[in-house]
């Protein structure tokens, strides 16, 4: 296959698992606040989001991840030796959390589906800005590929982090009005 087609591949699947990762941690809230409802509403609610999210889990996400990983490792060695491309090395290290930050989602929706509601819908609106910030610092090494600019990016994540929280706060104190 040619590297454009192998790189196309990669940003469509990375496009679909981070879909995936977002709209998930979505379910998880959904369903999280479907259990303040009356019993039997909360029942047939989360019935269905049990059923949405197992369907996106193993029919999008999951799949998304896998492809992206083949499709993103068979790229790298455009940029052997490693040595000459730090960028890379940083995007692998976050790729590394993107992985676990993915693996912890499949945690949570165990969880769920066991009827374990370990974290409020706060606490999920604050853990899927991690995919956010993830998303971000991955973008800006591939498009930069210059480790001279990432202290400015995590300067840059660091702000947006604290936005992103601020506008977590704001949200929940009009939501409780």
């Amino acid at each position: 296959m040619s590297y454009y087609l192998l790189k196309a591949l990669h940003i469509i699947f990375v496009i679909t698992w981070f879909s995936g990762l977002f709209y998930i941690i979505r379910l998880f809230i959904y369903h999280t606040e479907a259990q303040e409802r009356p019993k039997i509403e909360a029942d047939i609610l989360s019935r269905q989001f049990e059923i949405m999210e197992r369907r996106l889990w193993y029919g999008i996400t999951w799949p998304s991840a896998v492809l992206t990983f083949i499709f993103g490792g068979s790229l790298i060695s455009r940029f052997l030796p490693l040595s000459d491309n730090p960028w890379l090395i940083a995007k692998l290290g976050f790729l590394l959390l993107l992985y676990a930050y993915h693996m912890s989602c499949g945690h949570i929706l165990k969880n769920l589906k066991n009827g374990v509601f370990r974290y409020s819908s706060n606490q999920l609106r604050i853990w899927n800005e991690v995919a956010t910030i993830l998303l971000f610092a991955i973008v800006f090494l591939v498009v930069m590929k210059n480790l001279v600019h990432m202290g400015l990016g995590i300067l840059g994540l660091v702000i947006f982090s604290a936005l992103l929280m601020g506008a977590i706060g704001i949200y929940k104190k009009n939501r409780t009005k």
